[in-house]
C-alpha cells in the first residue's frame, strides 16, 4: 500500500510535538495517548494495528494487531482522517522530554529498526511490525528481548527519543558501541549485536550492565541521551519510600526541612 503524502512540522526544545497537514480525505496513525490536538472536521477512528490491513480479511487484520502486542503495544491504533474540503491539522506530542525524529522511509529504503516503544505516528500506509532477532546472545541479553519494531513502507513516520538525541552514519564495517536503552533505531543494514563488557571489576562495579549493544555499518543510527527506563529509575530510587522520606532528604533538619521546603504531605 502506497502512504498517504503528509507535510509535518516540528515545534519545541525539549518537550516536542510534531504537527500533520492533511489534505482532504488524507489519513495518519498515531499511537495511543499521543494525541495533543487537531482542527474541527477531522474525524478519530479506532483500528485494528497500523492499517495497513484494513483491506485484508479478518485474519491478517487479527495479525497484524497481534504482533503489535508481542512489541508491548496496544492491540490498537487510533486514525485521523481529514474531512474537510481544505487542508487541517492534527498534532501529536512526544511523551516525555526528547527529540521527535522525522524518518522518511523512502531514504531508507522501506525499512526502519527501532525501539519496541519509539514509535509515535505514520501517515496511513505505514506498517509497524516486529523485527524478531536470529541471535541467541541478542534476545537473552539484548534488554528488548527478541523483538524490536520495524516500519516499513514508502511513506513519513516519526518516533520519539528522550533526552539529547545523536545521528551517527556508519561507514561498512565501522562500530559503534552502545548502551542497550540508548538506542533510538537504525537502518536495516546496520548489524545489530550484544557484547560482554568483560572484567570482573566492570561487571560488578561499573554500574553500567553487563552488557553493550555493538552496531556495525554501513548504515545510519539515533541514539539517546537519556531512555525513559533509566529516567523512570531516576525517580523510583529517589521516591520516598512508604513511612519513610526521599533519598535526597537525609539532612539534620529531617522533618523540619521538608516543612521548609513545602513537601507537606500527611
Amino acid at each position: 500500500m502506497q502512504a498517504h503524502e503528509i507535510d509535518y512540522h516540528i515545534y519545541g526544545e525539549e518537550m516536542q510535538y510534531v504537527e500533520i497537514e492533511l489534505d482532504p480525505q488524507e489519513i495518519v496513525i498515531a499511537e495511543a495517548g499521543s494525541f495533543m490536538m487537531m482542527d474541527n472536521g477531522i474525524k478519530m477512528e479506532t483500528i485494528f494495528g497500523d492499517g495497513s490491513q484494513q483491506q485484508s480479511g479478518i485474519f491478517d487484520k487479527l495479525l497484524s494487531a497481534g504482533k503489535r502486542v508481542l512489541t508491548g503495544e496496544s492491540l490498537f491504533m487510533t486514525a485521523y482522517i481529514n474531512q474537510n474540503n481544505t487542508k487541517s491539522k492534527a498534532c501529536f506530542a512526544s511523551p516525555y522530554p526528547g527529540k521527535i525524529v522525522p524518518i522518511d522511509l523512502s531514504q531508507f529504503d522501506g525499512k526502519f529498526i527501532c525501539q519496541k516503544d519509539a514509535f509515535l505516528c505514520a501517515a496511513k500506509g505505514v506498517s509497524v511490525g516486529i523485527e524478531f532477532s536470529r541471535k541467541l546472545g541478542r534476545g537473552l541479553f539484548g534488554g528488548e528481548g527478541f523483538i524490536m519494531q520495524k516500519i516499513e513502507g514508502d511513506g513519513m513516520a516519526f518516533v520519539h527519543s528522550g533526552g539529547t538525541l545523536a545521528k551517527k552514519e556508519l561507514a561498512s564495517g565501522e562500530i559503534l558501541k552502545v548502551d542497550t536503552g540508548c538506542i533510538v533505531g537504525f537502518t536495516k543494514d546496520v548489524d545489530y549485536d550484544i557484547e560482554f563488557i568483560g572484567g570482573i571489576k566492570n561487571s560488578l562495579f561499573g554500574g553500567e550492565g553487563l552488557f553493550y549493544a555493538t552496531l556495525r555499518g554501513p548504515g545510519t543510527v539515533y541514539v539517546q541521551s537519556l531512555p525513559f527506563s533509566r529516567l523512570a529509575d531516576r525517580i523510583i530510587a529517589s521516591a520516598p519510600k512508604s513511612g519513610g522520606s526521599g533519598r535526597e532528604e537525609g539532612s539534620l533538619l529531617g522533618g523540619l526541612g521538608r516543612m521548609i521546603d513545602g513537601d507537606n504531605r500527611f
